[in-house]
């Protein structure tokens, strides 16, 4: 009777130690990019980025009001609290990007690519966003309900027509 009840509680242990030192050896370590570019709480208005390598750049709280990122690759970057005011991001790669909190208010978002991004609380106020592709993007319904509003073009990288990627209804 005690081999029994030995047996049924050491069985699921010993299958989940298993379990645990598989996943354990099975795991790579993150590596850091040792190309990535920390911007947090930098003033960095009206500063030239254009067709840059930026990818998992950190803008974290930055003021980067009329820069200039067209064309530039802001893949996977964090651009968390900043202010994108009156920036232009013309065929800038944001794809999988966190905008948490930002204000792109009257940016140009033309023909750029925004696929995956997770922009809550971000405002859009007066955004150019002719040709951008906001496929699987997490936006606000009501920031999403305004950009379907003035959403037209098809971006001329992915094929995808900004009311698609958006999930217009309506005109």
């Amino acid at each position: 009777m005690i081999s029994q009840l030995v047996r049924r509680l050491f069985m699921p242990i010993a299958i989940l130690s298993l379990a645990v030192v598989g996943v354990l050896l099975c795991a790579t370590p993150v590596i850091a990019q040792e190309s990535s570019v920390n911007y947090t709480y930098s003033e960095i208005h009206d500063r030239d980025f254009s067709h840059k390598d930026l990818a998992g750049a950190v803008f974290a709280a930055a003021d980067a009001r009329g820069a200039n990122f067209a064309g530039s690759d802001l893949s996977h970057s964090i651009l968390t609290k900043a202010i994108f005011l009156d920036t232009n991001l013309a065929g800038a790669n944001l794809t999988g990007s966190l905008m948490d909190r930002v204000n792109l208010n009257n940016a140009n978002l033309t023909n750029a690519i925004l696929q995956e991004i997770v922009a809550t609380s971000t405002t859009f106020a007066g955004a150019t966003i002719t040709g951008a592709d906001f496929s699987n993007a997490i936006l606000d319904r009501y920031q999403a309900y305004l950009l379907c509003k003035r959403a037209d073009g098809i971006n001329p990288t992915t094929g995808v027509s900004t009311r698609d990627s958006l999930g217009c209804k309506y005109k």
